[in-house]
Order: structure tokens, then sequence, then C-alpha cells
């Protein structure tokens, strides 16, 4: 049996768990505030505060070993897919900012890093956002001065992808899949070979989801941005934060958004199908990348808990392939799967170079 600890950074929060290989015997949501953290200038300053904290969890469960800690990764240097060492080379990336953007999740592998030199212990970090398997036509945007990148919800993308492909009975590298990632933001993938080879860049396009506005007529936001009306940071929160359902209906929160519409708000109903609509055309347009052959669609995330949101999409691509409904995050499992596959010879740990 291998134990692990796992750690995932939020903006506000760290969550941390104990696992006896896949089952997670210990979870604590560590919350920070705004008081807190607003010290701060960037998330590689909050390392030391964080580290801090988890320290004095370790200390509270009594944890006297372990066999390997683990930390979510975030958008590094494109990079292939699988479970990598914190290497000294990812450390000073980090640190000296040779990273796609700056976020949280970046100090994951850091915080991994230093809990792993208590023990003893490698630490990893597995499937981060800049995971980078696009096909050459994915990278082509319609004028030269832009490419578009490959970022997505890795992470829990590639689990359920595998998890789906066991309940299909095939392996996942015989099979094509379109998994669709809905959380605060919405990552819908076509899988070719067990492959990520597109995706729309839940920051940058596709549906809106609770949090972002996702695909935006270009001249229109080219007018707002030099409108004067609006500042630079304004026109990025509402892009990523406070667009999608929060900019409509002023709440991030889909459950919130579920009982306004059983309680018979009309126009909280009407922004969930036209999200819906937009999951379903994006599903739709990442098909045709498969060129139709798609062994099953994967609705995953927080919101594939919601049904209502679950049957209008279905209603849409069930022509496509059959549904298969794998809610929840499930960041902190895939995490500790990922090491275990290295930890017992399933895979080798890449080097990050």
């Amino acid at each position: 049996m291998k134990t692990l600890f796992v750690i995932n950074p939020g903006s506000t929060s760290t969550v941390c768990s104990l696992f006896e290989d896949e089952k997670e015997v210990k979870r604590e949501k560590l919350s920070h505030s705004q008081e807190e953290l607003k010290q701060y200038k960037n998330s590689l300053e909050q390392l030391g505060f964080r580290f801090k904290i988890i320290e004095d969890l370790l200390n509270k469960w009594d944890v006297k070993k372990i066999d390997a800690a683990v930390g979510r990764g975030g958008p590094f240097k494109p990079i292939v897919s699988g479970t990598y060492t914190v290497n000294e080379t990812m450390l000073n990336d980090v640190k000296e900012g040779r990273v796609l953007a700056e976020h949280i999740s970046n100090i994951g592998p850091l915080l991994a890093s230093e809990v792993a030199n208590k023990f003893n212990v490698p630490a990893f970090t597995v499937d981060p956002v800049s995971v980078d398997e696009f096909e050459p036509l994915a990278r082509v945007a319609g004028i030269p001065e832009i490419t578009r990148v490959a970022l997505q919800h890795t992470l829990n993308i590639k689990a359920m992808a595998r998890k789906a492909a066991s309940q299909l009975g095939k392996s996942l590298n015989d099979i094509n899949l379109i998994v669709a990632h809905l959380g605060g933001g919405i990552s819908i993938c076509p899988l070719k070979s067990g492959k990520i080879i597109d995706a729309n860049n839940a920051n940058e396009g596709g549906p809106f989801s609770p949090e972002r506005s996702g695909s935006l007529p270009v001249t229109q936001l080219v007018k707002l941005c030099f409108s004067g009306k609006y500042d630079e940071k304004w026109l990025k929160k509402r892009l990523v934060g406070n667009g999608g359902i929060t900019a409509h209906l002023g709440t991030n929160s889909i459950e919130e958004v579920r009982d306004r519409i059983a309680n018979g708000d009309e126009k909280a109903k009407f922004y969930i199908e036209a999200m819906a609509y937009q999951i379903a055309k994006e599903i739709g347009a990442m098909a045709t990348v498969l060129k139709g052959k798609v062994d099953g669609i994967v609705l995953t995330g927080s919101a594939a808990n919601y049904k209502l949101l679950v049957d209008l999409i279905k209603e849409r691509t069930e022509f496509i392939a059959p549904a298969l409904v794998l809610p929840g995050e499930n960041e902190m499992l895939a995490l500790a799967q990922g090491a275990l596959r290295v930890l017992n010879g399933e895979e080798l740990a890449k080097t990050y170079l």
C-alpha cells in the first residue's frame, strides 16, 4: 500500500488529502481569507504562507510517513501528458515566471516539493493544464499574429476519459471520445486514441460558462475595448471571472440557479438553456474534428451534477454518440492515481525539461 499526500491550491483555499492507494482517508479544505491574501502580490509570494498551514495540518493529522507528495500543476510551458517528477527546472520556471499564465496552481508542485523534502520522498505533478497534444491544424487562427494554444482542464479530462474507456470495455488508445468538463470554466476536447487533439480554451473561447464569457463577436469586443467606458482590468474580469452566467444572472453558483429555476425563474432557465445550447454546439464542432468517429461523449465537472443541464445537452448531441455522465471535479483522486501509476511501475515518470 502506498500513502500519498495530495495538494490542490485554489484562489481562496488549499485542499489537502491523504490517500492510501486510491482510497482517500482524509481531506481538509484550508480556507484563506481575502484579508490574509491581500498582502501578497502574486501566487508565488503565497508559498511560505500556504506551506506553514499545510505543515500544521500534517502535524494535526499526525502524518509520520508518506511515499510521495503530489501537487496540482498549472499553466506551465507546453508539455506532453503524464506524471512528472518535480525537478529543479520546473521549480525554477515557476519561480522565474517562465509559465504561460499567472495562476495559483503554479505553486502546487512547489508545495508538493516542500512536503516531499520533509519526508525524503519524491514529489509529482500530473497532467497540468498546459498539456499540449494539438494537431497542427488546431493551432491555426484567422490572423498570423495569433496562434491557438493548448490550455484545458487536462487532469480531470484525462482521468474521466480513462474511466469512460473502462466503462465501455475498451482501451483508451483504441477509441475516440469528446470530453466536456463543465465547471466554472468549460473545456470541450476531442480525444483521438487518448490524445487531446483540440480544445476550446476555457479562458478564450467556446461556450460561456458560470464565470467566463466564451467566444464573443470580435468586432463588438473591439468596440468595447476602445469605447473609453471600461479599463483593461474590468474587461479582463468580464471575460474570465465575471462573464457568462455571472454576468447575466449575478451568480456563479449552478446550485443557486437551479433553485431559482425550480421556483419559476424564467430568466434563469433561459440562460441555462443558452449555455447548454452553446455546449452542445461545441461538442458538435469537436465531432467534426474526429470526422464523426466518436465512441462516447463524456460529461464531467461539477455542473454535470445538474440534471436539467445534462438533459438539455444530451437532447442535442445523442445523435453523435451516447453520453457518459461522470460528474465531479475528481482532481484529488486523479492526482493520486497519476502518482500511483509511477510508484507501482505502470508507467515511467516524465522529466520536465
